[in-house]
């Protein structure tokens, strides 16, 4: 298979395994430029920081992390109204269809003793209106969670920003990998040019006698193969767009074009080095405020065996008439009492020491895992370091190979054309140039992964 199309399949490679990320935002997306719904497609001019900026205000993915913040908010409003006044209003109102019967001993009205009398108390119609305030004097569990509140958000702005963090890094890799396609593009045109002029010298070379039809059916072919490259990698670069566009959550039909321009310098202004902190990572980061929630749920758990004491209040007015007519004076009867409610948890069936193992437990899980994390922080800096470092070494040795196969080729096709060389060398430079080519463009991508991931790994993104 031919070299010069490597780069490109690593491309449509990557952009595919890079949408699993965005799978979320694969349906059709609204931006700020263009709805979903708008007839006309919108022309975007993008950097690389406007493109991840556009990407967090429009990313799928990125809006659902921040409808999580939301929702933990009203959630964090939930705990913070228990400790607020509970109010409620009561209206009730029954209909005796048949007064309930009351025994009375016998011997009250003369009877017999151990006979009963049934007699009817009562009225047809109760009605009773009314209201309760309740209020929390004293609750370990609803303080906790007061505790607990600005954790809560912290967990969820964190994990916010650690999706962010992803799809930027993913954002970065493919920005970079379609420059490096249209740089590779830009070489297979030259390349087409010089194969064009090479072919037509070739074709007066024969009709002058000078070369075979052999010569001339070869270069036509070398012409035939650089042309079906661009097309081939022209639909990766296209496919990448479709693949950038979706991770940001641009509308499909919307034009990307990308502004900035990726230079040799560029890749190599990443200063490597040990000088690191656990965290600058976002995953750290957010673990740390797991660990935080992971105490709350302990120090939760242990106010279950503190009595908890909460102040009552009523107020009501009591209806009583055989005939319905609520407003019937000297009918209805005032209640008023307060009251001091202390609930004193005595035995639970330990219920509430197996709670506690539990959230001690998660703690222990929650602390192993930031210690594999830190382990794995340690092994992420010093494989992308390596990497990095040997992909710029590639890189400087691939970028002066291309150069040497090009002047290689120069200096044949002189000598070919001067009749001092043969069209064996001819194709045998190219073979080699094209060669050279593929491998500089396959160094360049993986300078700029390595790049990306290293800046990834101590959290500098």
């Amino acid at each position: 298979m031919n070299r010069m199309c490597t780069n490109g399949r690593r491309l449509l490679t990557a952009v595919t395994l890079l949408w699993g990320l965005g799978a979320a935002a694969q349906q059709p997306q609204t931006s700020n430029a263009s709805s979903p719904g708008s007839q006309t497609p919108q022309i975007h001019d993008f950097s690389l920081a406007q493109a991840v900026d556009y990407a967090s205000k429009n990313s799928v993915i990125v809006k659902n992390s921040l409808l999580d913040y939301q929702i933990q908010e009203q959630s964090n409003r939930a705990t913070t109204s228990q400790a607020l006044p509970q109010i409620n209003g009561t209206i009730g109102w029954t209909d005796y269809i048949q007064l309930p019967t009351t025994l009375i001993p016998g011997e009250f009205v003369g009877q017999p003793a151990g006979t009963f009398l049934p007699l009817k108390f009562g009225t047809t119609y109760n009605t009773t209106g009314g209201i309760t305030l309740k209020q929390v004097l004293f609750d370990g569990q609803v303080f906790v969670g007061l505790q607990a509140r600005a954790a809560s958000l912290q967990y969820y702005r964190k994990k916010q920003e650690f999706t962010e963090q992803q799809i930027r890094s993913n954002i970065y890799k493919i920005y970079y990998q379609l420059l490096i396609a249209k740089s590779q593009m830009d070489q297979i045109d030259a390349n087409i040019a010089s194969q064009q002029e090479y072919l037509r010298n070739t074709g007066e070379m024969f009709k002058n006698g000078f070369s075979e039809q052999l010569d001339v059916d070869k270069a036509t072919v070398q012409l035939a193969n650089l042309e079906s490259e661009k097309i081939q990698l022209d639909f990766n670069i296209s496919n990448g767009y479709l693949g950038l566009k979706v991770l940001m959550g641009m509308p499909v039909k919307d034009s990307l074009h990308l502004a900035d321009t990726l230079t040799y310098d560029m890749i190599r202004d990443a200063v490597l080095g040990d000088d690191y902190k656990y965290t600058d990572r976002k995953d750290y980061q957010l673990m740390q405020v797991g660990e935080t929630l992971n105490e709350f749920d302990i120090k939760r758990y242990k106010k279950q065996y503190i009595p908890s004491a909460s102040l009552v209040g009523n107020y009501s007015q009591n209806q009583y008439t055989n005939d319905f007519n609520l407003g019937q004076k000297n009918s209805w009867y005032p209640t008023t009492y307060i009251g001091l409610n202390i609930n004193i948890p005595i035995f639970d069936g330990f219920n509430k020491d197996a709670n506690i193992k539990q959230a001690r437990l998660r703690l222990r899980q929650t602390e192993n895992n930031m210690d594999s994390l830190r382990n794995r922080i340690d092994n992420d800096v010093k494989e992308a370091q390596l990497r990095f470092s040997s992909s710029l070494a590639s890189l400087d040795y691939q970028k002066k190979n291309m150069e040497l196969s090009e002047r290689v080729y120069q200096q044949t096709r002189r000598k070919y054309e001067q009749g001092l060389g043969s069209n064996m060398e001819i194709t045998t430079a190219l073979s080699e140039q094209k060669t050279a080519q593929a491998n500089y463009f396959n160094a360049l991508y993986n300078a700029i992964v390595a790049r990306v991931d290293y800046l990834n790994a101590i959290g500098k993104l």
